[in-house]
C-alpha cells in the first residue's frame, strides 16, 4: 500500500511541477509520462472516469459475426483497456496497440507478457493520425482520454473512420466541456467549468475542447453517450466533466 501511495504522490506531483520539454509531440508526451509510468495506472484509475463503461458499453452491442476481428486501441498508454475487455478480448484475432510514448508503452508490453491472450498483439510507436492498417480492416476502434492529447485530433478520427468497416464501432472516453450554447444531449457548461478546465489541463498539453464531441456525433451514427463528473484525486472538491460515447460507421 505505502508503495502505491508513494508511486501516485510521485506521480501527483509531475503533474503539478514537473515542466513539459520538447521540440515535437512525441519528445513533449514522453517527457510528460516519462516521470509517470510507474505509478501511472493507480493514479489514473481514480482520475479517469468512465473507462470501464466505455468497455461495457461496447460489448452491450452486436458483434461482428465473421471472423478475424480487428481491434485498434488509438493511444493505449499502458494497454490496460485490454484487461477491462475481459475474456470478451478473446473474440480479436489481432489487436493493436498504438502509442507515442515508449515508456508507456513498456508498461504495455509487460502487461500483454504477463496476460498473454488468444489474439496477436501489435505493439505501435506512432502517431495515431498516421497509424494506418489499411481501409475497413478494423472491427473496433477505442480512444481512451487520448483524444484530448493529440494536436490534429480530427485527423485522428478522421484516420479512424477510414479504418473501421461499414458497421464498425468506435468508442471513446474522454475530459469535454459544452460548447457555449449547447444542443441536447450535450449538456451545458457554465463559463466558470468551460474556462477553468482547458486552462488547468493545457498546462500539461491536455487540450479539452467542446469540439470533439460534435464531430464524433456528425461522422458516426451514436450508439450511446453518457456524460458525467469525475473527482479528482486528491482535490477532494474538484469535479471535472467526463463522456462516455460509442458510435458505429455506417
Amino acid at each position: 500500500m505505502f508503495e502505491i501511495i508513494r508511486a501516485e504522490a510521485q506521480t501527483f506531483w509531475h503533474l503539478l511541477v514537473s515542466p513539459v520539454r520538447g521540440e515535437t509531440h512525441q519528445q513533449r508526451l514522453e517527457s510528460f509520462y516519462a516521470g509517470q509510468a510507474r505509478g501511472y495506472d493507480s493514479f489514473r484509475r481514480r482520475l479517469l472516469h468512465g473507462r470501464q463503461a466505455m468497455i461495457d458499453a461496447i460489448q452491450k452491442q452486436p458483434q461482428h459475426s465473421g471472423g478475424g476481428q480487428v481491434w485498434i486501441d488509438l493511444g493505449c498508454g499502458t494497454a490496460e483497456n485490454m484487461d477491462r475487455m475481459g475474456d470478451a478480448v478473446n473474440q480479436f484475432d489481432q489487436i493493436h496497440l498504438v502509442d507515442l510514448s515508449q515508456s508507456l508503452m513498456e508498461v504495455a508490453r509487460r502487461r500483454v507478457e504477463s496476460n498473454p491472450v488468444k489474439a496477436t498483439v501489435h505493439h505501435h510507436i506512432a502517431d495515431v493520425c498516421e497509424f494506418d492498417i489499411g481501409p475497413g480492416q478494423a472491427d473496433l476502434i477505442t480512444f481512451s482520454y487520448s483524444l484530448t492529447m493529440i494536436p490534429h485530433w480530427f485527423r485522428a478520427i478522421e484516420r479512424a473512420y477510414k479504418q473501421l468497416r461499414p458497421g464498425g464501432m468506435i468508442g471513446v472516453v474522454d475530459f469535454f466541456v459544452s460548447p457555449k450554447y449547447a444542443s441536447s444531449p450535450i449538456p451545458q457548461h457554465g463559463w466558470f467549468t468551460r474556462t477553468f478546465w482547458p486552462t488547468w489541463f493545457a498546462m500539461d498539453n491536455v487540450y479539452i475542447s467542446p469540439d470533439h464531441l460534435p464531430m464524433l456525433q456528425s461522422r458516426f451514427e451514436t450508439v450511446t453517450l453518457q456524460t458525467s463528473l469525475g473527482k479528482i484525486p486528491y482535490l477532494p472538491l474538484a469535479r471535472v466533466p467526463y463522456y462516455v460515447w460509442v458510435g458505429r460507421k455506417i
